[in-house]
């Protein structure tokens, strides 16, 4: 019985991995210094006097191809014109919001504190008051008053720990935001300690 040939290959998808594999035996592969930027490898893809390429956040830029705006529209889809006038209404916009807030605090902390005294026991207020607006100033900008005040306010209506963790779990916070408002609920209620140690396990 004659044997069956394999199947080949469609023309047009021979020649085209032939001709990605012999243009990439035409490089050296190079890696780039970690914490680099978009700049500094093609600096370094260009001090090479031979062909190089490198892989930068996925995308591979060539020492005879690639130029700094060719390697910023590959990588940020913009070149690095746009990419610079991007970043700077991005600033504008975050500084704008910055100075809004800033503003809003003294409005801001009225608000917080009376809504602290709607659910915190009295014997908290004064601390509460206190805290508003050196919480309203800060990085998360108040954010973590409303965390700590949705978490107490259950405990308070006596809500088991374990009713109440996943509130804390759904607030998306960081490492550094979840120790915060546990360190503010601890302070601002009776039964935070036992809701903290329980959240941590």
């Amino acid at each position: 019985m004659a044997a069956f040939a394999k199947p080949l290959l469609p023309a047009g998808r021979f020649i085209s991995r032939n001709f990605k594999n012999n243009k990439m035996n035409k490089y050296k592969e190079i890696e780039f210094g970690f914490g680099g930027n978009i700049e500094s490898a093609i600096k370094e893809l260009k001090s090479h006097n031979e062909l190089v390429c490198g892989s930068f956040n996925g995308q591979m830029l060539y020492s005879d191809i690639d130029d700094l705006d060719s390697a910023y529209v590959k990588i940020t889809g913009k070149t690095k014109a746009e990419f610079d006038e991007a970043e700077r209404v991005r600033h504008e916009e975050y500084e704008e919001q910055k100075r809004k807030h800033k503003e809003a605090i003294p409005e801001l902390t009225k608000e917080w504190i009376e809504k602290g005294n709607t659910i915190l026991d009295e014997k908290y207020r004064e601390l509460w008051a206190k805290c508003v607006p050196i919480r309203l100033g800060d990085l998360y900008r108040g954010m973590e008053l409303g965390n700590c005040l949705e978490i107490v306010e259950q405990l308070n209506n006596g809500k088991t720990v374990e009713e109440v963790k996943p509130l804390i779990e759904n607030q998306g916070h960081s490492g550094m935001s979840f120790s915060l408002v546990c360190s503010m609920i601890k302070s601002f209620c009776d039964r935070g300690e036992e809701f903290v140690n329980y959240a941590r396990s």
